[in-house]
């Protein structure tokens, strides 16, 4: 093995993509679960909590005949409020890219401002922000994902689908990315 990169040879990177693949299919799926976990204790005004909101967007999506990676992105929506709120969106978005259709990635990223037509106007900002995508491929997935299944999602009496009745499509969809990064 080298121990710096300009050293590297085809048989060092092939070695290294190897063991690349085997970590990402022993753990990634693990590391959204606990991450989904996490959001528990993350309540920030609302009348549930981030994790009873993702299992209630993601039960809803799931019920509404939503595919795995539809699912998946309903419950990982908003999971890059572990680490910023502002940007929560971008940084889901990045995490669930190499997993799903690029009009899912794109939906994720901008919910936020689809999510606005809700609430924008409240605070001094454009409730029709939306508009400025429409024309997007992604624009009517957006649409999908927030208003039937995200805007609804914070009744904490909602009878949700518990977390580990998700385990099996949050293993098929990131068991293996489908493009490069």
């Amino acid at each position: 093995m080298f121990t710096t990169m300009l050293e590297g040879t085809k048989a060092d990177w092939m070695h290294i993509a190897t063991e690349h693949m085997k970590h990402q299919q022993s753990t990634a799926a693990d590391q959204i679960i606990d991450s989904l976990r996490r959001l528990e204790a993350i309540e920030v005004g609302f009348g549930a909590n981030q994790l009873v909101h993702s299992l209630m967007t993601a039960t809803l999506a799931r019920r509404d005949g939503a595919n795995d990676e539809e699912v998946v992105a309903a419950l990982c929506h908003d999971i890059g409020k572990l680490f910023s709120i502002p940007n929560h969106g971008a940084i889901a978005g990045e995490m669930l890219k190499p997993y799903v259709a690029d009009e899912i990635y794109h939906a994720i990223v901008h919910h936020q401002d689809f999510q606005g037509r809700y609430y924008y106007e409240h605070l001094g900002k454009d409730p029709n922000a939306r508009e400025q995508y429409r024309g997007q491929p992604w624009f009517d997935m957006a649409e999908k994902i927030v208003d039937r299944w995200d805007a609804p999602a914070f009744d904490p009496a909602f009878d949700i689908d518990s977390l580990e009745s998700f385990e099996p499509e949050i293993r098929r969809v990131f068991a293996m990315p489908k493009k490069a990064i």
